[in-house]
């Protein structure tokens, strides 16, 4: 099993990164809360890892804290939940918002994480409920660096997390100003999504 990686941070292309550990590089998929707070590439990075093996797969995950790693393996426990709907809620909410809407039983705002309708916003209110509280979040803060194409690269991680492709084109649209990088118009693109 891997659990941690410290390397160099090779690249970032929502919602993939590249870390070179002793040579070798690792490729793993990040929520956005993570790669918000990634540093510039060429520095230093450590993440904490989640390895799946599926039959025909073999998937890394990365997180910058323990809480989001925490929360993306408990909500895989939930029946309908897969890895993917559990990157896209680490995208759309923090792990303490998340915990507090949990703890509220607040379904009509689960329900606007791309990829979770009622019966499974249900579902992880019942069976999470008396876990989730135990998740802290920490703050984000700090953004990455201007790519080339930030809106064509949010519009592509607007897709990975589940929203049709017209959708993450208004979404990404919508969002973007004079200025933003991907990480910034994916932000404002779920914060408008999700109504906040």
């Amino acid at each position: 099993m891997i659990g941690r990686l410290r390397g160099t941070l090779v690249s970032k292309r929502p919602p993939w990164v590249l870390v070179e550990v002793g040579g070798v590089g690792y490729e793993l998929e990040v929520p956005m809360s993570t790669l918000y707070d990634l540093p510039d590439i060429g520095r230093e990075v450590v993440l904490l890892t989640h390895y799946a093996h599926k039959e025909d797969t073999d998937a890394l995950y990365g997180f910058l804290r323990d809480d989001e790693r925490n929360l993306f393996r408990g909500l895989q426990k939930v029946s309908g939940i897969g890895a993917r709907i559990a990157l896209a809620v680490l995208s759309g909410v923090s792990t303490s918002d998340f915990a507090r809407l949990v703890q509220a039983g607040d379904v009509a705002a689960l329900t606007r994480i791309p990829g979770i309708g009622k019966k499974t916003a249900e579902r992880i209110v019942v069976e999470l409920r008396d876990r989730v509280g135990n998740v802290v979040a920490v703050p984000a803060a700090g953004a990455a660096p201007v790519p080339l194409d930030p809106r064509g690269e949010a519009e592509a991680a607007l897709q990975q997390l589940g929203y049709k492709p017209a959708e993450a084109t208004r979404l990404a649209t919508g969002a973007a100003g004079d200025g933003d990088d991907a990480e910034t118009i994916i932000r404002k693109a779920l914060r408008a999504a999700l109504g906040r």
